[in-house]
């Protein structure tokens, strides 16, 4: 199934079944519908059987193109995103391979829609892209094996961890450098994970203006989606709709020489295999 967070013009923020070409809002089916994306994601034991049966059902809703999808998570409880964990990625950085994962905290405000602008910073030039998977936890976990890990994990989502290059690099501490605000989109749905199969088998590509900067595949993450629930878990409770971003391929725009980074008027698409495609433009920060 495909699950998103949506509004109109005359309604509020909705939690919708994609189907096809439309979106149909899950409190027009069932008036006890859960309200929010983290609501659904707790309580899918009891709700996935009914939404099954209405993804089989001929229901009609609301035409995609005439809805504004949102961040799938509006306000997860964490965004974190892992570093290095491509080996061209690791290459073009000029950094050794890593032997431990490399984590970073994302501030929750830097959530974004699929297609919403995102924001060339007042304070700094040095805006990159970075195409990448993203997966939705599914339940409270911790202290899981890698094979425990796989049933925690929700569904997948495109992402682009859009970074401010000087920020991040200036201290130790890449927090501020990736949490500005707008700077996570994610989406356009969440596929759920039964539906995706095996996500280390998935193309992923980044596209600035047409022209193709990041070409890869899933199955390069030198750390994959199970290793890294199972890494985080020994460390704190992973929760229903906490939102992680699993890494970049080569192709950064802070990897050219001279770095090619974003301008205002930019447009970057980001598309994955199975999951869909977003696309965000730069805009000045106002």
């Amino acid at each position: 199934m495909k699950l998103c967070t949506f509004e109109t013009p005359s309604r509020a923020a909705r939690v919708g079944l994609v189907m096809g070409e439309q979106v149909v809002a899950l409190r027009d089916h069932f008036n006890d519908a859960p309200a929010s994306m983290i609501e659904l994601i707790r309580e899918w034991a009891l709700w996935q059987p009914q939404l099954a049966e209405l993804a089989a059902s001929a229901a009609t809703g609301t035409p995609l193109a005439q809805v504004t999808l949102l961040a799938p998570v509006p306000r997860p409880g964490k965004l974190l995103g892992i570093g290095l964990n491509y080996a061209d990625h690791v290459a073009e950085s000029g950094m050794d391979m890593p032997a431990e994962q490399l984590w970073f905290a994302m501030m929750n405000t830097a959530a974004n829609g699929p297609y919403a602008p995102v924001d060339l910073p007042r304070v700094s030039e040095a805006l990159d892209y970075e195409a990448e998977m993203v997966f939705i936890v599914g339940r409270r976990a911790r202290h899981l094996s890698p094979e425990q890990a796989r049933q925690a994990i929700f569904g997948y989502c495109v992402g682009n961890d859009v970074s401010v290059r000087d920020w991040q690099l200036r201290t130790s501490q890449f927090l501020l450098g990736k949490s500005f605000d707008s700077h996570a989109p994610f989406g356009p749905w969440i596929v759920t994970a039964d539906e995706v199969g095996d996500p280390h088998t998935l193309g992923i590509r980044c596209f600035v203006n047409g022209e193709q900067r990041q070409a890869s595949n899933t199955d390069q993450l030198i750390f994959d989606c199970y290793q890294q629930v199972a890494h985080l878990s020994k460390v704190m409770t992973l929760e229903p709709g906490d939102v992680i971003f699993t890494g970049t391929p080569g192709g950064i725009g802070g990897g050219f020489k001279p770095p090619r980074w974003l301008r205002e008027g930019d447009r970057v698409r980001i598309e994955i295999d199975g999951l869909g495609m977003l696309e965000n433009t730069v805009r000045a920060e106002a």
